[in-house]
């Protein structure tokens, strides 16, 4: 049996990721490819745990390095118990988001820097990295009216930072991007789901032809 693909969503908060997570999975399952959808943090047992004291943290709150350690070791379970099972067993798994989300959010924005958060997921996942990652970049004016919508000002502890964070978050996404044309696929998100979907499947069919 063939090792499964790896697809990873990314983007900042109101980007659309989780909905087109289920709309890539249901285009492949009708291509006869079965799949594993998943999130991060979480997915496992354990890794749903530390995202419950991600997004509602005690006290305080996180530092920037127990957030990054705390969202390493979640990845760490979820790869382990998870991810590469699914990928042995002929799955394609999708994920809405993975390492390049610390990158950009505790690397990026929580000016960690890049090698810190490289280093982490290098020990705790192998350094495992998806065989295609989506980014969906949509404007922040509109990802602003999105999360007014979404969340009526219940937003968890990362989705409520502020504008000038989640502007470090979406330049630092692009940067990625652009020093890994061959890993990124980036996809204008500001449109209707259906037709980012389109777009998201058009940018994939080189991997689907291949498989």
């Amino acid at each position: 049996m063939s090792r499964g693909k790896f697809i990873a969503l990314e983007g900042g908060e109101g980007t659309g990721k989780s909905t087109q997570c289920r709309l890539l999975a249901e285009a492949l399952a009708k291509r006869g490819i079965a799949t594993d959808i998943t999130r991060e943090p979480g997915g496992t047992p354990g890794a749903e745990a530390i995202r419950t004291m991600l997004l509602d943290p005690p006290g305080e709150g996180w530092g920037a390095q127990a957030e990054a350690l705390l969202f390493a070791a979640a990845r760490s379970d979820h790869v382990i118990t998870r991810i590469e099972p699914s990928l042995e067993a002929g799955r394609w798994v999708i994920c809405d988001r993975f390492v390049d989300s610390s990158r950009a959010y505790q690397g990026g924005a929580g000016g960690l820097g890049d090698e810190t958060i490289t280093a982490l997921h290098q020990i705790g996942s192998r350094g495992l990295r998806p065989d295609c990652t989506v980014l969906i970049d949509v404007p922040a004016e509109v990802t602003a009216a999105r999360l007014a919508e979404r969340d009526a000002g219940n937003s968890d502890a990362i989705g409520g930072r502020g504008t000038e964070y989640h502007a470090a978050v979406r330049q630092t996404f692009l940067e990625l991007a652009e020093r890994d044309p061959g890993g990124f696929v980036v996809i204008d998100g500001d449109a209707g789901p259906d037709a980012v979907h389109d777009r998201i499947m058009a940018a994939l069919e080189p991997l689907l032809a291949a498989a």
